[in-house]
């Protein structure tokens, strides 16, 4: 049986069959738009695209990971505004040879990490392609608070982490060079671990900036210094390194601290908040915010790759 077999609106019914929307769904599939409630008369949304060869391979992780993965780059995305997500929307493109157990699994893996914060998939759309492509786009509300931007810090203001780093990057690099153990940094590659609330607990403490740590932690606190026009240190020993990693790192010839510092898909949240703020459970700091531009670890700049660039690299 392959997707072609089945037919676009066949796999349509067997994908939407197997998901729930979530409470802020008032109309799912079936009709020419979904209708998502949006209680606070303002909504979050963004965007990200997955494709293969470039953001997963199938011979690194199931479909039902993907499918974790592609959510949870959007969901995270909501959460560093200070948001709730509400709801997904996917556009899936796939071969015609493709199974349909595979599509399925995927909506598995994207209904499961949307349900981590009450949302669900409740749309899309589904074309054939010779390479698979996943788009996601997801929605979310602010329950009446204002959006932290990345344009918000002020010199004084902590700079703190919730969420890991690093694990995900090392998994990347041990699948890269032909292992499969540990599995537990294998698993932080496949499968993200996204503290989702931090977020907006960090907008009801007061976080003047914030940011998903995507593309690497100091490339991304990069953009909240370039948007707030200030300098970022980051505290190089506010990071232990885990013994799984640092065991890694020493099997394959690594420094750690590039894994923590400038990996990126763990998807932790970053933030800045004003000196006399407490800081929300989960939230530890890692540095400060100053005068000036840029992003430096212990006062100097840092020596080497500072994150991920879609145009550069390649997985």
């Amino acid at each position: 049986m392959t997707v072609a077999g089945v037919g676009e609106f066949g796999l349509i019914d067997r994908v939407t069959a197997r998901l729930a929307y979530g409470e802020s769904c008032l109309l799912g599939p079936g009709d020419d738009a979904a209708v998502v409630a949006a209680p606070d008369r303002r909504v979050v949304a963004s965007t990200d695209v997955l494709v293969e060869g470039r953001h997963f391979r199938r011979d690194w992780s199931g479909a039902r990971d993907i499918g974790h993965r592609a959510a949870a780059a959007n969901l995270a995305d909501i959460a560093a505004m200070g948001a709730t997500a509400t709801a997904l929307l996917v556009a899936l493109c796939i071969p015609a040879e493709l199974e349909p157990s595979w599509a399925e699994e995927l909506a598995d893996g994207l209904g499961a990490e949307a349900a981590l914060v009450g949302a669900g998939v409740v749309g899309g759309d589904m074309s054939s392609s010779p390479i698979i492509t996943i788009a996601v786009t997801a929605l979310g509300d602010l329950a009446g608070r204002p959006p932290v931007v990345r344009s918000g810090a002020r010199p004084g203001d902590v700079v703190a982490l919730a969420g890991r780093t690093g694990w995900a990057a090392a998994g990347y690099t041990v699948l890269s060079r032909g292992f499969r153990t540990p599995r537990l940094l294998v698993e932080a590659y496949r499968r993200p671990e996204v503290p989702y609330r931090a977020g907006p607990e960090a907008a009801g403490h007061g976080a003047t900036a914030m940011i998903d740590v995507s593309d690497g932690l100091l490339a991304d606190l990069g953009h909240v210094a370039k948007a707030s026009g200030v300098a970022i240190d980051v505290t190089r020993d506010a990071f232990e390194v885990p013994r799984q990693m640092r065991d890694a790192a020493q099997a394959l010839g690594v420094d750690p601290y590039s894994w923590i510092l400038a990996g990126g898909e763990d998807h932790a949240l970053a933030a800045t908040f004003p000196a006399t703020a407490a800081l929300p459970t989960g939230w530890r700091p890692i540095g400060r915010v100053a005068e000036g531009a840029g992003v430096t670890v212990d006062g100097a700049a840092y020596d080497g790759p500072t994150g991920w660039d879609h145009f550069r690299r390649t997985e």
